[in-house]
């Protein structure tokens, strides 16, 4: 029984002495070229925990690419493979997606998860997208700045 007042105590204590902050982030960029138009969305939470002295941290993000062709879809009906590439200061990616069917809008969506780097509010996001022989890159903004 003693042991178990002494363990309650300790769990108090260490509980107290515990200082969390949770700091959760949602960020829209958006852009546009002359022929792909695209929207990089970023959210997450970071942990910033104190206890005994030391401070730790952790967090979880999560983004989602869309790209969305903005002319005729008959323009590009004969396109099979559309290569994308985006850059951030925490990473960046690139793909190939396939063309399923030409006969409504082309529009892409790749999604992902993390415990790395962290997507700022400020960043400016570039865009490349290549199809059959063309490329066009453009830039990214957040939408709430």
């Amino acid at each position: 029984m003693k042991k178990l007042f002494i363990v309650l105590i300790s769990i108090v204590i260490l509980t107290a002495c515990s200082n969390k902050k949770t700091l959760n982030y949602e960020y829209s960029f958006i852009g546009e070229g002359e022929h792909w138009e695209s929207e990089y969305t970023f959210n997450g939470t970071e942990i910033w925990n104190e206890r005994e002295k030391r401070t730790t941290y952790s967090n979880e993000n999560n983004y989602t690419l869309v790209i969305k062709y903005k002319g005729d879809i008959k323009d590009i009906s004969t396109t099979k493979n559309l290569e994308y590439a985006y850059e951030t200061t925490a990473g960046g990616g690139s793909g190939t997606m396939q063309f399923n069917d030409t006969s409504k809008e082309a529009i892409f969506i790749t999604k992902g998860s993390s415990t790395g780097a962290k997507v700022n509010a400020d960043e400016i996001i570039k865009v490349t997208i290549k199809w059959d022989t063309f490329e066009e890159s453009f830039e990214l903004y957040n939408k709430g700045k």
